[in-house]
């Protein structure tokens, strides 16, 4: 199964997805209400973030807010991989992403692993939002170099491509990742693997969404900075020999008062192909209420 990363055609409608923090504070059966209702209601995906440790007091800042803090103080998620499993089980059509996997503080033979699982299990539907991290903290919980994370990064994504399409033994010699004459089965549905989706504004993130992505999920975007953004990717992919049209450009506004009405038109005329709005719920009336009202600030309703 290909994974579609051809051109939306004209008259196609912009996407709209969610992302939806699961965590310990959410019971286990409203998740699985949360992604059926999700699925019933036309969303087109879900994603779900990842940290494996909060703390208390930390001196790293967060990119996306203007005390350097996450807001909401969370204090505990679901591992990515587990959520999108359980949501595969509990839908048919919505497409499961990870809205991002901290790739280079994670052993890659075993995100490889969990990659293509997942895409195996849900049919096809994974979409595999990468980053690099900025939490020197948890890196540094974890015993895992931050320094050198980018490179690190990079390799790590290079191995997994190798894991995903090599047929019978595979092998692969890197500076941190190393293996021979290994199996590595099942193989992803989608083909050549699951799409690549690089996080990041930075001129670095968009150098590694042109080298190394099927797309880029941008983020905390207004439509104009979001257009500004994607002439800065078109300059990287022209770059690399690649074009727009080679990859996917999703959004996540960031805020819903982003959302004044023809912002939806708006963020599809910058050439976003996909908006993704953030959900939290911690009851079924309180998910419709929230999940309707996200559907008529976009005209879905």
């Amino acid at each position: 199964m290909d994974h579609g990363l051809g051109q939306i055609e004209p008259g196609d409608s912009m996407k709209i997805g969610v992302a939806f923090p699961f965590s310990h504070r959410t019971p286990v059966e409203f998740i699985a209400h949360t992604c059926r209702y999700l699925e019933d209601a036309g969303f087109d995906s879900l994603w779900v973030p990842e940290h494996v440790l909060f703390f208390s007091e930390y001196q790293s800042k967060y990119p996306y807010s203007d005390n350097s803090r996450i807001p909401g103080e969370p204090d505990g998620l679901l591992d990515p991989f587990t959520a999108l499993t359980f949501a595969a089980s509990h839908t048919q059509r919505l497409r499961l992403g990870t809205g991002i996997c901290l790739v280079p503080q994670r052993q890659p033979v075993y995100t490889a692993k969990m990659v293509a699982d997942v895409d195996y299990l849900s049919g096809g539907r994974f979409d595999f939002g990468v980053g690099i991290g900025w939490l020197r903290e948890e890196f540094e919980a974890l015993g895992v170099p931050f320094s050198g994370r980018a490179s690190r990064c990079a390799e790590y994504i290079e191995a997994m491509k190798a894991l995903w399409t090599t047929e019978g033994v595979v092998s692969f010699s890197g500076e941190t990742v190393q293996f021979e004459d290994c199996y590595f089965n099942p193989k992803p549905v989608q083909t050549p693997h699951p799409p690549i989706f690089f996080g990041g504004e930075s001129e670095a993130a968009l150098a590694r969404v042109a080298t190394l992505g099927d797309g880029w999920y941008g983020y905390n975007l207004d439509p104009e900075n979001g257009r500004q953004h994607l002439l800065r990717l078109d300059e990287a992919l022209a770059r690399a020999g690649r074009e727009r049209s080679d990859i996917r450009c999703y959004v996540g506004p960031g805020r819903l008062n982003r959302l004044a009405p023809g912002a939806v038109e708006a963020y599809a005329e910058a050439g976003f192909d996909q908006l993704i709005l953030p959900l939290f719920a911690q009851s079924m009336d309180e998910l419709e209420r929230r999940a309707e009202r996200l559907l008529s600030l976009c005209g879905r309703a």
